[in-house]
């Protein structure tokens, strides 16, 4: 209970803040009634994102998943962290997206590098070149303090937790609502007791495989370790790229759930020469290949509902499409502050203040989505709650 404890007296001080299987056909569960709250990264809108600390949180505040986004270190670990850059040098030499102090310990100096990370040169410093030892001496940070200042306050409180140490602490937070949950199976609010499930993301496939750290392996090693096996499993795996699914689709029965950015196209279509945008994949025909694969899409806010003059336009109907080819549907991201919501949300011109969340969650659940991705799991589980009563 180590994990829990320690995670719990962090998410209290933080709450003041307000069995490898073959290639198998794609199984499509049911859509459920009440859509699913995933929390992006832990409750990042609370505290540091991927911390065992924003994890719990996040629990607490009533999301069904967590989220975390997966990289391995040089001695093949499984990590969390939004990059495999734990900090990135601008051009002037400053820093940014430091998810780490790293920058401002000498003796990991001589780590510095420049590489190019999904065809984009990167100057800083990168997990694959720590040992997990050397990972768990650094401290996490807020990623984005210009909008999200009051989370610094816990900046270099945290280490750097291993997908292995995520899972533990899902598997303790179940075994605790089991215990507390009364006899109708009810906990918290009279919700029905359910698994607290996992959906971790799996990041620079292509790049990962390329240095010979490929990341399906030892991820579907720990699932089947933790119990994660077959269609019915409390985990979702997500990636940008079609390969490596394709890939894990052979290697285990987990449902899987492809990634669709708004612009753009999947890596390693960009490396094979595919033409292919997401925008493609978004479409009827990608969509059915995508069915052979995968149980679900994760899609841009932008996919459902283009913005048009920073406002929402009209809505497209990718999720009529997507419960047409047997997908679930599920939305990212939802973030409460002004700066990531419509124009019609917000509630200043300052772009860290909190504006309308539900108003957006609200939008895009009367499209039919079946699940959100949200920094502030406790506003988006009052949004969707609202919206399941109604």
């Amino acid at each position: 209970m180590k994990l829990l404890r320690s995670a719990l007296l962090a998410a209290v001080a933080a709450a003041s803040l307000a069995s490898t299987a073959c290639a198998h056909e794609a199984h499509h569960p049911p859509r459920t009634k009440e859509p699913l709250l995933i929390a992006h990264r832990g409750a990042s809108g609370y505290l540091p994102e991927h911390t065992l600390a924003a994890y719990w949180l996040a629990i607490e505040q009533g999301a069904d998943y967590v989220e975390p986004d997966l990289v391995l270190t040089k001695d093949g670990v499984l990590v969390a962290r939004h990059e495999n850059a734990i900090a990135i040098l601008n051009a002037d030499g400053s820093v940014r997206e430091a998810t780490t102090d790293v920058a401002e310990r000498p003796e990991f100096a001589s780590r510095k590098t420049t590489k190019s990370i999904d065809g984009v040169a990167i100057t800083g410093w990168f997990t694959e070149d720590f040992t997990l030892a050397e990972l768990k001496t650094l401290r996490a940070r807020e990623r984005i303090p210009q909008i999200r200042p009051a989370n610094s306050r816990f900046n270099d409180m945290f280490e750097v937790p291993t997908f292995e140490e995520v899972l533990q602490l899902v598997q303790q937070a179940n075994e605790r609502r089991r215990e507390e949950a009364g006899r109708d199976g009810r906990w918290g609010h009279g919700r029905k007791l359910k698994p607290i499930g996992v959906y971790p993301e799996t990041k620079h496939p292509s790049y990962f495989a390329g240095i010979g750290k490929p990341l399906e392996e030892p991820l579907v090693r720990l699932l089947h370790k933790y119990g994660y096996r077959g269609p019915d499993a409390a985990v979702f795996i997500q990636s940008f790229e079609v390969g490596n699914l394709r890939k894990l689709n052979r290697m285990t029965r987990v449902p899987l759930v492809q990634l669709l950015n708004g612009t753009g196209q999947p890596y390693d279509f960009t490396l094979s020469g595919d033409k292919r945008t997401y925008a493609d994949l978004a479409k009827p025909a990608g969509l059915a290949e995508i069915s052979s694969y995968a149980q679900g899409i994760g899609a841009n806010t932008n996919l459902m509902i283009p913005l048009v003059a920073g406002r929402l336009g009209t809505p497209t109907t990718l999720v009529k499409d997507a419960h047409a080819a047997g997908l679930i549907v599920h939305g990212w991201t939802f973030r409460a502050e002004n700066n990531f919501l419509p124009n019609e949300f917000d509630s200043s011109d300052d772009p860290a203040a909190i504006g309308n969340l539900a108003g957006q969650i609200d939008a895009f659940l009367k499209l039919g989505m079946d699940g959100l991705f949200s920094d502030q799991s406790f506003l988006a589980r009052k949004a969707i709650d609202a919206y399941v009563k109604r």
